[in-house]
């Protein structure tokens, strides 16, 4: 039921999928408070049918299937299968998502028709091409690692092994340091609420593994996750109005110089490392 509704929820998403004009989003809520499952797509990058998944969605169904077809986490079939599904003669297999693709090139006209293939896929690609036994981005720390995790936290769910089977499977695509660590942060969250159901504490909880010499799965970063916890930790009381502008304005990228190819604006990367460095 809970891998159903993760699905279900990227169903009903996707149609307001990448929607960073905070006046603009705020106008589409004010015509209908309840925009799930939104017959038109405001995506301001991409259109999909309502109904089909986002990118994140995809990846995560990939790895459900390569789990579910092999008893388990298989880092080379989970490779051919997310080249099968991503790569060339799939339906991202297209010109504006063209890996290799130059920069500095005329501009796509958005939004593009059908899905919008990652910056960590296109690296994918390429090192797949390039023969590499490693072939996930080195750069890229987007969400796509946390929007993935859930099977393969379903599947080992309370074994000892969990931590380790989320990290190998998430550097398939994001061999980045920081993304990894913060996945990992997901997957203990994730896990947390399937084994003991709604926790007040559940921050708490993680904190503490985090902070456990002997946890599993150690990570450098850990100690910076932490920080970014405690960040939500204290602004719980707020809503994701208040937030989002004010306390998380980093997260909301600015039109005029972000794409889902890059890793966030200039502003943005200046305060995510400066959070980073805070931690270090």
């Amino acid at each position: 039921l809970g891998l159903s509704l993760h699905y279900l929820s990227n169903f009903a998403a996707q149609p307001l999928h990448w929607v960073y004009d905070l006046q603009k989003l705020q106008g589409i809520l004010a015509e209908n408070p309840n925009p799930e499952f939104r017959s038109e797509s405001a995506n301001p990058f991409y259109r999909r049918q309502t109904g089909q998944q986002s990118c994140y969605g995809d990846q995560a169904y990939v790895l459900l299937e390569s789990l579910s077809e092999c008893g388990g986490l298989n880092v080379d079939d989970l490779k051919k299968r997310t080249l099968k599904f991503f790569g060339p003669g799939s339906e991202y297999d297209t010109p504006i998502n063209d890996p290799y693709r130059e920069r500095g090139g005329p501009r796509p006209q958005l939004p593009i028709e059908g899905p919008w293939r990652h910056a960590s896929l296109k690296s994918f690609i390429k090192n797949v091409d390039a023969g590499k036994e490693e072939t996930g981005c080195e750069s890229d720390c987007q969400i796509d690692g946390v929007t993935k995790l859930a099977p393969v936290v379903a599947f080992y769910v309370g074994k000892p092994e969990m931590l380790e089977k989320v990290e190998q499977a998430i550097r398939v695509t994001q061999n980045n340091d920081a993304c990894v660590a913060e996945t990992l942060a997901a997957a203990r969250f994730l896990e947390h609420f399937i084994l003991n159901g709604p926790d007040p504490k559940a921050l708490d909880s993680v904190m503490d593994q985090l902070n456990d010499p002997n946890r599993k799965c150690p990570q450098d970063l850990d100690k910076a996750v932490v920080g970014h916890i405690h960040q939500v930790k204290e602004n719980l009381s707020k809503t994701p109005r208040d937030l989002i502008p004010t306390v998380f304005a980093w997260c909301v990228p600015s039109s005029a110089s972000w794409s889902p190819d890059g890793q966030t604006v200039r502003a943005g990367r200046q305060r995510h490392h400066e959070l980073w460095g805070m931690h270090l």
